[in-house]
């Protein structure tokens, strides 16, 4: 027996007990069929020896399928020529959001997984954008669209579907269940054995998956393998918080949802070395970095997921910003543990949801939160909530653009909107990980309110859909928001890639400052190569003895460049409001 075998056999026998061996012979069939099918031969590596490949040139770009459109052209293809055209080389990674045919929430809620929604293109445009970039996809794993044909099963009592789901009796207490929503947590169903009651963590669309059911796992086990097949080189694990389900629990992060982790991470490890696994769980720090699998790492490298999203960092930003100190995100950035080489952060400041203030518990009062979701409804935006065990409602998320999210302070709105933008942007390109940028931050989109009233859906607001021409127009346009926004970011992005301190696994530490400034040092790296990168949060101006001991003592320490000039930078100099420095020193 192989080292893998070894381990998926352990995996297994955590999640299926006695029947171990006959699934893991399926899976093996699975897996057989992908090395076929693609002429690769399973690693002989040990899973010690696969360090991920990652470098400062790695900059990603969120979006959808049809984030961008033209009538004459199917949106994927428009998608891969604006990428080319626009930003090159810039970017070297696309998350092309759920791209499969689907019923509802801007598709995850998916029927068919092995299908391309045929309104975005097909396999073919995929793989072209997986040729010219790394391709992420969504393996939507925790629940599926009632348009399913899994769930046509369901109904008529068929298999496989018969069995997929997750039925409950109406009375169970189901109280203590962890709630991303507020809708119901049981839907009924009529079916020909009568009214069911089926799990659904989302909305009643999205109906919840049985896992428990080892052919429910290995019908996944075969989705994955194909998505590697098409040239997905990262998958985004979507919700798998949620996975397991065990009554009397939280339900949330249970030990059988990390098991299926750790299964998955061995099978991308062994089918296709190089791949990426990245865990979206949208909770609370100490909770959210459990997905590495840091805790039983005791002699080798952790598990679980090579990459987890940076949740707390986006509404920590924004406070951060509309309030004009750092001390809380400079406190939350100093606790980050070091990482191995194996791990790294997803940075972000805005996606396709929401920004989640769960991520803020422990961090922020309750009234500085409440001060924040009040602002964030002053410039345009909503709130979603979520039930509570005691049935009582939370805050959830803030559903606005980033860019309208920046047009003011808590003093309301000022004229500082674009450098106070993009200060926040190189705050988060500038932190150990991988950044990615939401393609609506790239091109400065306004709050989407008729989308919010034409879909009946708050997260709309963060989600339209540009005409080609039109974004084209306002890009080439030289007194356009879109315009200052975009060429300004490009410049980050350039002056970012090719600066090896911007490394994922490069040192950082917060040099402690006054509240009006944050001060992070990368590296240093092997050469002594250094990189101290200061950033205004305010809309006064910074003069040098007003940037703290430790900031004057580092100044003052060596030699600064400004990344783009050969010309030392004077450590007298003042910092604008907003300003952004990336200044290098060589040790």
């Amino acid at each position: 027996m192989t080292a893998f075998d070894a381990r998926v056999h352990d995996y297994l026998e955590h999640l299926y007990g006695p029947r171990a061996g006959e699934i893991q012979r399926r899976l093996n069939q699975h897996l057989d069929h992908f090395f076929a099918a693609t002429q690769r031969q399973p690693t002989a590596r040990q899973t010690a020896e696969l360090a991920p490949s990652w470098c400062e040139k790695d900059q990603w770009l969120i979006t959808y399928g049809d984030s961008i459109i033209d009538e004459q052209t199917p949106p994927l293809a428009v998608l891969d020529d604006f990428l080319q055209t626009r930003l090159g080389d810039l970017i070297s990674g696309v998350h092309v959001l759920p791209f499969f045919p689907w019923s509802s929430d801007d598709g995850f809620s998916v029927i068919h997984y092995r299908e391309v929604n045929p309104d975005l293109g097909d396999w073919p445009h995929i793989q072209a954008l997986a040729r010219h970039y790394d391709l992420m996809a969504d393996l939507v794993l925790n629940h599926v669209s009632r348009e399913s044909l899994w769930f046509v099963d369901y109904l008529s009592g068929s298999l496989p579907g018969r069995d997929y789901f997750i039925d409950v009796d109406p009375d169970t207490d189901v109280s203590g269940v962890v709630r991303p929503r507020s809708s119901p947590l049981l839907v009924p169903i009529s079916t020909r054995r009568g009214t069911r009651y089926l799990w659904a963590t989302f909305s009643e669309d999205q109906l919840d998956l049985n896992f428990e059911n080892p052919d429910v796992l290995l019908e996944f086990v075969g989705i994955l393998l194909f998505y590697l097949q098409q040239g997905t080189r990262i998958v985004r694990l979507d919700a798998v918080a949620f996975l397991w389900k065990r009554l009397g629990t939280a339900c949330i992060h249970l030990p059988e949802t990390h098991t299926v982790v750790r299964l998955l991470r061995a099978i991308v490890d062994q089918a296709a070395p190089g791949t990426l696994l990245v865990t979206e769980t949208n909770v609370p720090h100490h909770e959210n970095i459990s997905y590495f699998g840091l805790d039983r790492c005791t002699d080798g490298p952790p598990d679980e997921a090579h990459m987890i999203y940076q949740f707390t960092l986006p509404p920590l930003l924004l406070h951060t910003l509309t309030r004009g100190e750092t001390d809380t995100l400079q406190a939350w950035l100093a606790s980050l543990p070091p990482l191995p080489d194996h791990c790294t952060y997803l940075n972000f400041t805005a996606s396709h949801d929401g920004i989640g203030v769960r991520p803020l518990e422990g961090l922020l009062p309750d009234h500085e939160r409440d001060a924040l979701l009040e602002l964030m409804h002053r410039f345009g935006g909503f709130v979603s909530m979520r039930s509570n065990p005691d049935g009582s409602d939370t805050p959830y998320e803030i559903n606005i653009t980033w860019f309208e999210a920046m047009q003011g302070t808590r003093k309301g709105p000022d004229p500082w909107q674009i450098a106070r933008f993009l200060c926040s942007q190189a705050i988060m390109l500038s932190l150990q990980g991988i950044p990615a940028l939401y393609i609506h931050t790239l091109t400065g989109t306004l709050n989407d309110v008729e989308g919010v009233e034409r879909s009946g859906r708050l997260r709309s607001i963060n989600r339209r859909r540009w005409q080609r021409r039109e974004l084209d127009l306002l890009l080439d346009s030289t007194a356009t928001p879109t315009h200052d926004v975009f060429n300004a970011l490009s410049r980050l992005l350039a002056r970012r890639r090719h600066e090896a301190c911007f490394h994922p696994n490069a040192a950082q530490r917060v040099v402690p400052s006054p509240p009006s400034l944050l001060a992070i040092e990368r590296g240093p790296l092997a050469d002594g190569r250094r990189l101290l990168a200061l950033y205004n949060v305010t809309e006064l101006p910074l003069a040098f003895d007003q940037l703290g001991a430790d900031v004057q003592q580092a100044l003052s320490s060596a030699p600064w460049h400004d990344l783009d000039e050969q010309a030392p930078e004077p450590p007298t100099a003042s910092l604008p409001p907003y300003a952004v420095r990336w200044l290098v020193s060589h040790g």
